[in-house]
């Protein structure tokens, strides 16, 4: 059966140097992206790369 699914979120303060939101806003623009939603691909990115460094440490690579 079609179930529609909503994803849940929270609101977070998040402080942040001055330069890199200016850097974060540019690339935003530069893609047609909110600021939020590169903030949110960029951790997401982050948290997979860390991952796979910690399964290559785990394996003795």
């Amino acid at each position: 059966m079609f179930e529609i699914k909503k994803p849940t979120s929270s609101n977070k303060t998040v402080r942040m140097p001055d330069e890199l939101i200016a850097k974060l806003e540019k690339l935003a623009a530069q893609n047609d992206i909110s600021f939020n939603q590169l903030v949110i691909q960029c951790c997401e990115y982050a948290l997979k790369e860390i991952d796979k460094t910690d399964e290559k440490k785990e394996n003795g690579k």
